[in-house]
């Protein structure tokens, strides 16, 4: 799964409502409550573009100012609301093995003192907790990574074995990353 399928997949449920939202008028409290907290993640450059998008605006230049990940989303949303058979699969799960790598990078990044970097994993550890479960114990181990926790007993202590594979698996990109 290459990284746009893999942000597509992390953000169906968010495009599809969206989408939604922009095509029903009644929906109106719903689009606002929706824009609300994705600007409480931190997400104003979406936001902005979604608003635009609702109120009329589909040129592509509307991605120009966005980072990677807000232009995904917003190509997505636009191509949804031309033909929803584009639409993201909101019942795809995200492919671990890509996050890990990714993880990595922003953990790493953030630990270097990139703060766009720090905001960007902060963001998706809340968005993470909120879903619970393994995803939330997941959660919970970044912000020790960030502060240059490596060892994986105390890392890995309340998680399952799928989310310890994914953590040991952060590890050994952080290690490479640390490397070089």
């Amino acid at each position: 799964m290459n990284r746009q399928a893999q942000i597509l997949s992390v953000h169906a449920a968010f495009i599809h409502e969206v989408v939604r939202c922009i095509h029903d008028s009644a929906r109106d409290a719903d689009f606002e409550q929706l824009m609300m907290s994705a600007a409480d993640n931190g997400w104003n450059d979406l936001v902005n573009s979604i608003r635009q998008i609702r109120a009329g605006r589909r040129d592509m230049e509307l991605l120009n100012p966005l980072d990677e990940e807000d232009r995904v989303i917003t190509e997505a949303i636009l191509k949804g609301l031309q033909d929803p058979a584009t639409l993201p699969d909101p019942n795809a799960k995200p492919d671990p093995a890509m996050a890990a790598p990714g993880l990595a990078s922003m953990i790493h990044a953030a630990a270097s003192g990139n703060s766009q970097a720090l905001q960007i994993i902060a963001n998706m550890a809340e968005q993470m907790s909120k879903v619970g479960g393994p995803m939330a114990r997941l959660a919970s181990v970044i912000r020790p990574l960030i502060n240059g926790e490596r060892d994986p007993d105390k890392l890995c202590k309340k998680l399952d074995s799928r989310t310890e594979q994914m953590v040991l698996g952060i590890l050994r990109e952080l290690e490479q990353l640390e490397q070089d």
